[in-house]
């Protein structure tokens, strides 16, 4: 039976709360105050709400902690940081396209130790502890065990807020569609994680995520016994944004795809650490 650390008791508590603010707003849509961030980048009032949620909660239970989230930035200073995205898939949301995600992680001393990624469409709800296994409603949970990219379900996502490198992209997905029989982008990158880290995709790439983005779902993949790391395999990925993360076997197969197609900005700098450490 899984036994709950208490820290990611607070965070389920909270990511339920984020959860029921944002099932209530999707009966509405119609009527949401929506603007834009930047080009091809959402933010709502849902947004807004369902972090003030989730920020009130740990809060509540840790007033001493440094949060970083989404929309409110960075606040506190502490070995303790909560990584909030309240609701991941905005543009989703707004289409009512039911494929968007609450992801909340919390580092110490910068080292990834909580991680719940919570689907409230389908009242799906992933969390891990780190040494502690990944779990899908109390359930535990492994990568998948295919050994092959050419019998591999590979998720990405598109660069929707910058194309400074979408030739490399392009080239990268042109050689997935001809090595493997599946790639999918369904547009909520930590529910894309927790997929990997389920089973359910066998690999996941994409260029510039946010911290908010990755962090829970890097734990919960690392935890079901996947890698996670940069484009070359390597450490690095919660500052560049650029990740790569599957199970074992698929993971180096798709990155040394990958690894041809990446310009220079796009490499590890050399004090890189190998992504096959836990983090």
């Amino acid at each position: 039976m899984n036994t709950i650390h208490p820290m990611l008791n607070i965070a389920v508590k909270a990511a339920r709360r984020a959860g029921n603010v944002i099932n209530r707003a999707s009966r509405n849509l119609d009527v949401l105050s929506v603007r834009a961030k930047s080009a091809n980048d959402f933010v709502s009032e849902v947004d807004h709400e369902a972090e003030r949620a989730i920020v009130d909660t740990l809060r509540a239970a840790y007033p001493e902690h440094a949060i970083l989230a989404e929309e409110g930035g960075a606040s506190g200073r502490s070995d303790y940081l909560w990584i909030i995205d309240p609701l991941d898939g905005t543009t989703n949301f707004l289409h009512g396209f039911p494929q968007y995600a609450v992801s909340i992680a919390l580092t110490h001393r910068g080292v990834l130790n909580q991680a719940v990624v919570y689907d409230p469409n389908r009242n799906d709800l992933f969390t891990a502890s780190r040494g502690r296994g990944a779990f899908l409603n109390d359930h535990r949970i492994r990568v998948s065990r295919r050994a092959r990219l050419g019998d591999a379900l590979i998720g990405t996502g598109f660069a929707f807020r910058q194309f400074a490198h979408v030739d490399a992209y392009l080239a990268i997905l042109r050689d997935v569609m001809h090595a493997a029989p599946g790639v999918r982008r369904p547009g909520s990158a930590s529910l894309d994680l927790a997929y990997v880290a389920a089973g359910r995709l066998d690999a996941f790439w994409e260029f510039g995520l946010s911290p908010w983005d990755m962090a829970a779902g890097a734990l919960l993949i690392l935890e079901a016994g996947g890698l996670v790391g940069d484009l070359e395999g390597n450490d690095g990925y919660m500052t560049s944004g650029n990740l790569c993360a599957g199970n074992p076997k698929v993971f180096a197969q798709l990155v040394q795809l990958i690894a041809p197609h990446l310009p220079s900005e796009l490499r590890s700098q050399p004090q890189a650490i190998s992504a096959k450490r836990r983090a």
